[in-house]
């Protein structure tokens, strides 16, 4: 029986890399405003809500004065061109690793969830045929709070019936493995251990971690 009795797991850039459409979507955006979006800007979205990602990109753009009604507008625009890419995702584009490790975690008694500031959660994992490896799914539609407040994998832990200490959360985030700690959690990170300092331990990707190493936390 595994000392952990949950894992939390964010969305992009843990399961699938959806960075991409959002970068060309923000991009789109940026240049019908008269601007460009560069890809390293797009790296300091990350787990960023997509209100506050609109107003990251306004600063970058030096674009003021737009009323709340148009930022909306602005956020409607970009997620429709989102999710008419994320609509064309299939199975194939699940990162290396990361079904098997979920399975993995399933067959060991351990319980699952998503983590993810993204409102478009619950269409990508249907598209990724994975929507049955969760048994919660806590995601932008239920929450208010972005990261690295705590609040996703707190309702995340709630949802599964587990206290937070008991709970590792895999993030490819600063402000998600932020919030994990702030969780009072374990925090896994997926990425770059110069990018993610504060993580308990950090990997490329699930393919390179093992229900082993999550006893080792």
């Amino acid at each position: 029986m595994s000392k952990y009795k949950a894992c939390i797991f964010d969305l992009d850039g843990v399961i699938v890399d959806t960075a991409v459409y959002h970068y060309k979507a923000w991009k789109r955006l940026a240049n019908e405003m008269g601007f460009d979006f560069t890809e390293h800007q797009n790296e300091q979205l990350k787990g960023v809500s997509r209100m506050a990602s609109l107003e990251l990109i306004l600063g970058w753009g030096q674009v003021t004065g737009a009323t709340e009604t148009e930022k909306e507008e602005m956020a409607t625009r970009k997620n429709l061109w989102y999710t008419d890419m994320i609509n064309q995702m299939t199975p194939d584009e699940i990162l290396s690793g990361a079904e098997e490790f979920v399975q993995g975690c399933r067959d060991a008694g351990i319980k699952t969830a998503i983590g993810s500031a993204s409102k478009n959660t619950p269409i990508i994992l249907a598209k990724l045929q994975l929507t049955q490896l969760f048994d919660a799914i806590v995601d932008g539609n239920s929450v208010s709070k972005a990261k690295p407040n705590p609040e996703v994998f707190l309702k995340g832990a709630e949802a599964l019936g587990v206290a937070p200490t008991d709970c590792v959360v895999f993030e490819d985030a600063v402000a998600g493995v932020e919030a994990a700690l702030n969780a009072g959690m374990k925090a896994v990170g997926i990425g770059s251990p110069e990018m993610l300092t504060e993580a308990d331990v950090v990997v490329s990707g699930l393919d390179k971690f093992t229900l082993a190493m999550l006893e080792e936390l």
